[in-house]
């Protein structure tokens, strides 16, 4: 697995497993199929309500806590100083782990500067290997940056073919923030596995759509977190680095960005009271 090298020199894997809506019940075997598919990275959150299970996964893999880079993320409800303090506690005893290795400010809402101040104690302590936040637009980005004492290390992202997101990188690129994909195919939505362009470029590589957008984001330094409960496409997910997309390909796949998200905008309202009630509402999304 090839790794990204963050601003603090903490080697990240440019590709990992995500588990948003893994179900606790089979979260557990799923993670531990990942591990042995070959993920080296898990990303979780504690919205997800399946910490404990990613935590019994790790235990069962056989491999040392170091071999695994584990990811979750603080909620809107678990923002401020104090809430976001015992929030990573609770989420490490979930996992059962001593140290997280990327801890996350899940949506760019609620008291997130309160939590940052947290997250800055946490990493100045050996707790956590880095820090970073999702969802932020390039506005509260640079505002974050300008007031931290520890720049977010990561921004976790709606980014995929549809919505490609090209001054959001520029700015990330200028403040040493690196960027990770989450739902890298849009959940499949907007009709993303079947655009004629993605199957051209897969058929012309041997390989498929998915492994077209996975290797896109990559090669541009993007880190992705694909999930998938099926086996054969975990791995299919991972066969993206014996190929390269030339400078026609990635033309091809510029001139499909809508230029909107598909998924998540913090910037509209009802996109904002939809993730306020996530947790006892949990609708993908709005849009």
């Amino acid at each position: 697995m090839e790794t990204i090298t963050l601003e603090n020199g903490v080697a990240m894997p440019l590709e990992g497993f995500g588990v948003f809506q893994v179900q606790e019940e089979t979260c557990e075997e799923t993670v531990l199929a990942a591990i042995q598919a070959g993920y080296r990275l898990i990303d979780t959150a504690s919205a997800y309500q399946n910490e404990a299970a990613v935590g019994r996964a790790l235990r069962r893999c056989g491999l040392p806590r170091e071999a695994v880079f584990l990811t979750t993320k603080a909620y809107i409800q678990e923002m401020g100083y104090e809430n976001t303090k015992a929030a990573f506690a609770a989420s490490c005893q979930r996992l059962g782990v001593e140290y997280l290795d990327l801890y996350l400010v899940h949506m760019p809402f609620g008291d997130y500067y309160g939590a940052w101040r947290a997250m800055e104690e946490l990493y100045q302590e050996g707790k956590v290997r880095a820090i970073g936040v999702c969802n932020f637009l390039p506005d509260r980005l640079l505002d974050l940056c300008c007031q931290a004492r520890v720049r977010p290390q990561v921004n976790q992202i709606e980014r995929h073919p549809h919505y490609q997101r090209p001054e959001d990188l520029a700015l990330m690129a200028e403040l040493g923030v690196r960027p990770q994909a989450w739902a890298p195919f849009a959940e499949g939505l907007n009709g993303m596995f079947t655009e004629p362009v993605l199957g051209e470029i897969a058929r012309k590589h041997g390989k498929t759509p998915a492994q077209v957008i996975l290797r896109w984001n990559v090669q541009q330094g993007v880190m992705v977190i694909p999930k998938s409960v099926h086996r054969a496409r975990m791995e299919e997910n991972l066969d993206i680095w014996d190929f390269s997309l030339d400078g026609e390909d990635l033309a091809r796949i510029a001139a499909l960005d809508r230029g909107r998200p598909s998924m998540l905008d913090p910037r509209k309202v009802s996109e904002v009271k939809r993730v306020y009630a996530y947790l006892e509402n949990p609708v993908l999304t709005s849009l």
